[in-house]
């Protein structure tokens, strides 16, 4: 009997302490969680949620897709930027950046819960189809974008090249939505183009910048020069609807028209988001003037590039204000092979200035026009040289090359408003330039 009863002693004596130390130890750590600041409050209400949505909703859902959904809605709340991306969607995340993908050519972004065009890419089905940054798309086919997020548009928008997808958005100035069907294509960017507009003066586009853009555009600037004969006058930059892209390729692009100074830096909560970038000496163009266009589709890498050269007076800048995202977003992989898009700093131009939500002002605004001729104007007024047996200049020019060119001139302002006349202020730079 008395050893029945010194065993039961045993026994509560060590249950006693088995409780007294577990109670220690959740003292001890809920003291710990306050010390490093966690909500302990919320993440029970975290846990309840978790556990109520888990045993009452309608169907049966497993822990794994509840704890992706809060990741994702933890980060889908903080920015339009920032996201949880699973493993497809950061594989998806890899090929659209090597410059191949399928889809329609957009750079989309949300806001206020709709699908909003940064900017078409250019000779893909989008821009064919005529969409234009800051288009709101409001419906996919039949299904409405207002309670989508922003990865299950982009899956929907995406599909077999061949087939067809109808949008409906609204767009500024307009005021009835508009309906336009697109064929799906396999969208390959080219990053750069480029063409001599008139002898001495060459015209460089970047579509988006990659890894090799800056590769790219000495390239192109070489052939340009040798289709010259030698140095170019000056250059037309075009950066409209460029929505961004590598920060190097960005960096290296500024580099090459800089010769020294700061080009970028960023600046955020931890100590590897202080980035600053600097030029390299040595100037392609060796001080020809350079014009920079912009408008609203030129986003993130395109206002580094634009606020870098504005800020040095290396350029003047023409068109419209640009985009402002003026953001930094890292990609830190995860051990499932997902990987979290993040915003981590803010960039700012060499001077100081935040591009975030004010965009680049150009130096010289020119709005988006089509110039049309009027019946008068499409007939051409007499001259002198369209005379029968008029005297001929022997030292001027024959009147059917300036003809010619002034038809090209005519050409390009109806094609092009805002690079006729940036082309018209690189001439005169370059003559006020000579004249030095």
């Amino acid at each position: 009997m008395k050893q029945h009863q010194r065993t039961l002693l045993t026994l509560a004596t060590g249950l006693v302490i088995g409780l007294t130390l577990a109670i220690g130890q959740g003292v001890l750590a809920e003291r710990e969680a306050a010390k490093a600041g966690l909500p302990l409050e919320e993440l029970r209400t975290f846990s309840q949620v978790f556990a109520k949505v888990k045993s009452d909703y309608v169907e049966p859902i497993d822990d794994r897709t509840l704890l992706e959904y809060a990741i994702s809605g933890m980060l889908a709340n903080l920015d339009p930027h920032s996201a949880y991306l699973d493993p497809e969607a950061y594989k998806e995340l890899q090929v659209g950046t090597s410059g191949e993908f399928g889809g329609l050519g957009i750079e989309v972004t949300m806001e206020n819960g709709f699908v909003k065009v940064v900017a078409p890419i250019d000779d893909t089905p989008a821009q064919r189809a005529g969409l234009q940054a800051g288009d709101l798309i409001i419906r996919l086919d039949d299904t409405p974008v207002k309670g989508l997020t922003l990865r299950q548009a982009v899956e929907k928008m995406r599909g077999k090249p061949g087939t067809q997808i109808t949008l409906t958005i609204i767009r500024e100035g307009e005021e009835k939505p508009i309906v336009v069907t697109i064929t799906r294509a396999v969208i390959q960017v080219k990053s750069v183009k480029s063409e001599l507009l008139e002898p001495g003066f060459g015209y460089v586009r970047i579509t988006q910048f990659q890894s090799h853009t800056a590769e790219n555009l000495m390239e192109a600037l070489g052939r340009l020069k040798r289709e010259s004969g030698g140095q170019l006058q000056g250059l037309v930059l075009d950066l409209r609807n460029n929505p961004g892209g590598v920060l190097s390729g960005a960096v290296g692009v500024a580099d090459a028209f800089l010769s020294e100074g700061l080009i970028v830096y960023t600046r955020g909560r931890v100590s590897n988001s202080e980035l600053r970038f600097k030029a390299t000496r040595g100037d392609v163009l060796e001080g020809a003037p350079l014009v920079v266009l912009i408008n609203a589709g030129s986003a993130s890498a395109s206002e580094i590039v634009a606020g870098a050269l504005q800020d040095h007076k290396r350029a003047l800048i023409m068109g419209e204000r640009s985009f402002g995202k003026g953001s930094v977003q890292t990609i830190i992989p995860l051990e499932n092979g997902a990987a979290l898009k993040l915003t981590t700093a803010r960039y700012f131009t060499p001077s100081g200035r935040s591009i975030q939500a004010e965009g680049i002002e150009p130096d010289i605004y020119i709005p988006k026009v089509h110039v049309t001729a009027t019946a008068e104007e499409e007939v051409e007024p007499v001259k002198e040289a369209d005379l029968a047996r008029r005297l001929e200049n022997p030292q001027g020019e024959h009147p059917a090359q300036a003809t010619e060119r002034e038809q090209e001139a005519a050409s390009l302002a109806a094609r092009d408003y805002q690079l006729f006349e940036a082309l018209n202020m690189l001439k005169g730079l370059a003559l006020l330039g000579t004249r030095r």
